[in-house]
């Protein structure tokens, strides 16, 4: 399974990605925002890698985690996970920091958030960020989404302090509305 935009193709997150998934998710400076990241070591992103792998062969995935491919080099990737009615689906997207800023992330999730809406029929999609994560913050802004709710008690791997995180949701008839827009 592939998804297509203007410049990228989103292709299944597998183990072919192992260094340059450890590239831009080992990097403490590239993941100090990041709940489940940096990868502490090739392997550990291997088991990651291998888990996408078993994930993508289920009959019905609850777990969608893309490799972000731009002109066929692996740039970052970008994710999809849903919860138990399979209507809501929580979004997150990690780039090699030389690619940042350039739209991927954003022309990436809208991709993968029409992809959703479309082959899975999701209804609501969420993100959460930390609330000093200002370039995730203006992806979802980006991507139309509004700030639901700001709390506490984030924990990020790469630090011991606790932190504060944003949530934010858009519905999916808010998402058709901006594809049809385009």
């Amino acid at each position: 399974m592939e998804i297509i935009t203007e410049r990228l193709r989103l292709a299944p997150l597998n183990e072919q990605y192992l260094q340059t998934a450890f590239a831009y998710g080992g990097d403490p400076k590239n993941t100090k925002y990041m709940v489940f990241l940096p990868f502490l070591s090739l392997e550990e992103t291997r088991e990651f890698l291998r888990a996408c792998e078993q994930e993508w062969e289920k009959t019905q995935p609850t777990a969608y985690e893309f490799a972000v491919l731009l002109n066929g080099v692996h740039i970052g990737g970008v994710s999809l996970y849903l919860n138990e009615a399979r209507d809501t689906g929580e979004l997150g997207w990690i780039l090699h920091p030389e690619h940042q800023g350039r739209g991927y992330a954003a022309e990436a999730t809208r991709a993968l958030m029409d992809f959703a809406v479309t082959r899975l029929s999701v209804q609501r999609f969420e993100a959460h960020c930390d609330t000093k994560n200002l370039p995730s913050r203006r992806v979802m802004e980006k991507l139309g989404m509004r700030l639901i709710s700001r709390t506490g008690g984030r924990k990020n791997r790469g630090s011991d302090e606790e932190r504060q995180e944003y949530l934010y949701a858009l519905d999916a008839r808010d998402v058709q509305r901006d594809a049809s827009s385009c």
